[in-house]
């Protein structure tokens, strides 16, 4: 039966990312607060996980993700380095430092490895196990990471996007890496270099559970889907999305009388479902969608919630998602000291059929 929930105990300040660990009985949320806050299944109760421990870091988190195991995080920040946490965040480690702040982390189950990106447009790829990284130029300034089994997606500025091949990545870890911080920034081709199919600033980028192609959305109000395979990418689309229609007085030199404007809201969240292969989004609006990326339709959407929707995941098996939910100032009240009661974690619970697609009409 499809429920959503409300967790107790959410962070203090805004929420940065949520990531569930494999066996989706861990959720880690980043936040600003400078806590990485870690909830536990609940075996019985009203609410499904409960936060377990509070992670205290040195800098506001910007992102984090679960590592090869249950006990194993890596976060990033504002302090630019990529920090692994043990346990319950009693061992803290620190793999590399940036040169600016360190905004995207995200783990290879494949390959083992753990990638990182900066704001000085430098991606930095770890080996974990052996300690070594190496450094590598991005082409413009990183704004969103996702991984499939075999390639890390990188969305920039200047619209563009680059697909790397893991593989790659691991060979040259180990052929090159180092542990100091004077290594030598390298030049990688990526697999494949592309322009966006968004105008505006990307904002999130999650890839398809079968590795075919990705998402991207922008703070314009549209999401874009892409496929790898050359001869697929002629259905590349784009949508709008989380916008809403009001009325406003006729400006001066119209009839007189009330115009109908369209609000658009920045789309700050992508997730694909694991198993249905659709995918829900996440707008400034602080409403919740669901698609379906091969019919083009859009599956359900979800009451509005408190606020802007700042970041999403599914778990492995599909029956939770993951809805951080912190005031993302979109009417313009960034100025405003921040309502720390808006801050929630919401995670809903999904009907087995919730996330399945709809047939083409």
């Amino acid at each position: 039966m499809s429920a959503q929930h409300e967790l107790d105990n959410p962070p203090s300040d805004a929420i940065s990312s949520v990531s569930f660990s494999s066996s989706g009985t861990k959720l880690a949320v980043g936040s600003w607060d400078r806590t990485v806050s870690i909830y536990q299944r609940a075996e019985s109760g009203e609410t499904p996980f409960i936060r377990q421990t509070g992670v205290q870091c040195r800098a506001p988190v910007l992102d984090v993700c679960w590592g090869a195991d249950e006990e194993t995080l890596y976060c990033v920040g504002l302090d630019q380095d990529v920090r692994c946490l043990k346990g319950e965040g009693d061992e803290q480690e620190v793999l590399s430092t940036h040169e600016a702040a360190s905004n995207k982390v995200a783990y290879s189950r494949e390959h083992g490895i753990v990638i990182s990106t900066s704001w000085d447009g430098i991606m930095h790829i770890h080996d974990p196990t052996t300690q070594r990284y190496i450094r590598v130029r991005l082409p413009a300034k990183p704004f969103a990471l996702s991984l499939t089994a075999d390639r890390a997606v990188v969305a920039m500025a200047e619209r563009k996007v680059s697909v790397y091949d893991l593989r790659a990545f691991k060979a040259l870890v180990e052929q090159a890496g180092g542990t100091g911080s004077m290594l030598d920034v390298l030049e990688v081709a990526p697999w494949q270099q592309r322009e966006s199919s968004l105008k505006f600033m990307t904002r999130a980028i999650s890839c398809m559970p079968d590795g075919s192609g990705f998402a991207t959305s922008s703070i314009e109000g549209r999401v874009g889907v892409e496929w790898f395979d050359p001869e697929q990418q002629k259905r590349t689309y784009a949508f709008k999305c989380h916008r809403q229609t009001s009325t406003m007085p006729a400006e001066e030199g119209e009839e007189e009388g009330e115009r109908e404007v369209d609000i658009v809201y920045p789309v700050n969240a992508l997730a694909f479902h694991p198993v249905h292969g659709t995918f829900a989004t996440g707008g400034g609006d602080g409403v919740v969608a669901m698609w379906d990326a091969q019919t083009k339709r859009r599956v359900r959407q979800y009451p509005k919630l408190a606020s802007s929707v700042a970041a999403m995941e599914f778990s492995g098996d599909g029956k939770y998602l993951a809805i951080a939910v912190s005031p993302g100032f979109e009417d313009g009240q960034e100025d405003e000291e921040m309502d720390a009661s808006l801050v929630k974690v919401v995670v809903r619970e999904l009907s087995e059929s919730e996330a399945k697609g709809k047939p083409a009409k």
